[in-house]
Order: C-alpha cells, then structure tokens, then sequence
C-alpha cells in the first residue's frame, strides 16, 4: 500500500469519505484491471470482485452504471428490461467524459457526473466486496450494504 495516492485514487477516497463508513482506499502492487487480474492481487473470490461497467442508453445517450459480480457477465437484454430502452458498450471517450475514469478502473462512486446505478443482486450474497477505485491498482474494501449506501443504486438481477 502507497503512502500517497494517486490523484485518481484520491479523487475515489475523497468521495468515499463523504460517507462516513470509514472506507479506504489502497494501491497494490499488482494489476486489478481485470476481476481474475484482482482477485488474484487481493486473494478473494472472483464472486467478491464488484466490476463497475458503463452501458450507454441507445436512444438517450445517457451512462448506466452497473456494478456487477466478478464472475458473472452483464445480460444486456435484462439490462434494457431494467432501464427501458437498448444498451450498448460505449467507446473510452465516452466512459471518461461521463465518469472522470479510465475503463480498467471504474469506482462505483466520485464520477464526473451523477449516474444511474443498477447492482448485480448477487453481489448480496458476500459478507465483503472489492471495487475498483479510480486507477487499475486501486481498490476498496467494503459490504454490500454500504455499496447500496454510497451508490444509491437498485439491486437487479443482471446475468
């Protein structure tokens, strides 16, 4: 863990503390751009990953966030049930001009602009989670619960 954290992380950090749940944010020395990449790096589950992933509504052009499970992939289909209207994978340009981070290190929280959050429901199911924070070494601890707290977010069934 660095003494100082990078501008991004800290950006994450800083979001987090307006919380009050006393999450913090750490840099590993490995890479968790990936949900093996970081589970590996932190030794949990893949199940315990919480991968913040952009979808852009076709016709709305807006961001949809979706935090889901390491292991599981998003069904786009459940997603456009959810939302009401086709999604896509947007282009990089796209996820930084919305949230303030580069793909590999989404946070679930600290974006640039409010976004719309859905959680994958079986993120419920662990007793800790891990998410990005900003950078693709940096992550934070936390429970379900306070992910539901800091994001907002509905909890949906999304693979």
């Amino acid at each position: 863990m660095s003494e100082s954290l990078s501008s991004s992380a800290q950006r994450v950090q800083c979001a987090l503390n307006e919380h009050n749940l006393e999450l913090r944010v750490v840099e590993l020395p490995g890479s968790t751009r990936t949900s093996q990449e970081a589970a590996d790096t932190i030794g949990c589950e893949v199940s315990q990953i919480a991968k913040s992933i952009v979808f852009r509504g076709k016709d709305s052009e807006t961001a949809i966030l979706v935090i889901a499970s390491g292991e599981n992939r998003v069904s786009e289909r459940k997603l456009k049930a959810v939302v009401g209207e086709k999604v896509e994978k947007p282009d990089s340009d796209f996820v930084l001009e919305e949230t303030g981070f580069v793909i590999g290190g989404i946070p679930p929280v600290g974006h640039k602009k409010d976004i719309v959050t859905y959680i994958d429901e079986d993120l419920m199911e662990h007793k800790v989670i891990w998410a990005a924070a900003g950078t693709p070494n940096a992550v934070f601890c936390l429970t379900p619960q306070d992910l539901l707290e800091i994001t907002n977010g509905e909890i949906i069934d999304v693979k």
